[in-house]
């Protein structure tokens, strides 16, 4: 039976010391302790132990440097949630747009058109909860005005109410027989359906880990993603830094697919001077903890 009892600040930070880890100051450390916790934090420290079953550190491991990390990972993290909302605003407008005028307004009720009727029930569902929920003026004015109306208020109205991951599933659940499903797909530069809806998972579990605050850096990322033998738009020229099946549980190729959406939606981004200038920011992370290629700046894809 777990029987550990919880430690004071000064434990935990006297523990970490005897364990090899050097603070400098003490204090400090406790400040950090109450404020971030021993156990978030110690997914950090986690790679500079040479004993993980001991815990012991490796000489010169130093708090300073865990704090780096942490730091560097937040504003990893704030950066790529900003990137994924321009990405879900566009796949939100797109579904909404192409789908309303090729079917109609109430296509994400339409069962035909969808291959998996167990998966559109539970995204109804979820949706269904959202908008019982929601304090959106023009929701309760629907409902309100239109109360004899069953059905969930228009597309333009309902899917504002959903989430990245709901309208990822949306668009992968679709039958490849709707059209717009590949307007969509060419439209990101993904030429067809074939590609478009492993990128959109990818990138909904990544959301989901900045939201919750969760460590991107040195984190394998589940699942797997497509890529384009030959993309329309530019990508990594040299064949050898093109990451390989078994580097896709790395964040950089996730990233590379983000900027390669991004690049339509808002052909002059920042995203790459913003992520070059967080590793000069922070320059003893490690990139190949991203799995980041040499010279990766100066790939087609990323040059501005």
């Amino acid at each position: 039976m777990f029987d550990k009892k919880p430690f004071t600040l000064t434990q935990q930070v006297k523990q970490l010391q005897e364990r090899g880890l050097i603070i400098k100051h003490p204090r400090i450390a406790e400040k950090y302790f109450i404020n971030i916790s021993y156990y978030r934090l110690g997914e950090y420290w986690y790679v500079m132990q040479s004993d993980k079953e001991n815990h012991a550190f490796k000489p010169n491991s130093k708090f300073e440097d865990v704090i780096a990390l942490y730091n560097f990972d937040a504003e990893l993290r704030l950066l790529l949630f900003d990137v994924i909302e321009k990405i879900e605003i566009s796949l939100r407008t797109k579904l909404i747009y192409h789908l309303s005028h090729e079917i109609d307004p109430w296509w994400f009720q339409n069962f035909e058109l969808f291959n998996d009727s167990k998966a559109l029930v539970k995204t109804l569902s979820s949706l269904e909860t959202e908008i019982e929920r929601t304090k959106d003026e023009s929701i309760k004015k629907h409902i309100k005005k239109y109360k004899n109306d069953k059905r969930f208020p228009p597309a333009w109205k309902s899917l504002e109410q959903t989430s990245f991951g709901a309208l990822s599933k949306l668009y992968g659940n679709l039958k490849h027989t709707v059209k717009s499903k590949d307007t969509i797909a060419s439209e990101f530069g993904a030429v067809n359906h074939t590609y478009l809806p492993s990128w959109l998972q990818s990138i909904a579990v990544i959301r989901n880990y900045c939201a919750h605050h969760s460590r991107l850096w040195n984190r394998n990322i589940p699942g797997t993603v497509k890529l384009l033998s030959k993309p329309p738009n530019p990508w990594i020229s040299d064949s050898v830094n093109v990451p390989k099946q078994h580097e896709f549980s790395k964040l950089y190729v996730h990233m590379c697919l983000m900027r390669y959406m991004l690049n339509t939606i808002l052909p002059k981004n920042e995203f790459g001077t913003r992520l070059n200038s967080l590793f000069e920011k922070y320059p003893n992370v490690d990139p190949n903890a991203l799995g980041m290629k040499p010279r990766w700046q100066e790939e087609p894809l990323w040059r501005n």
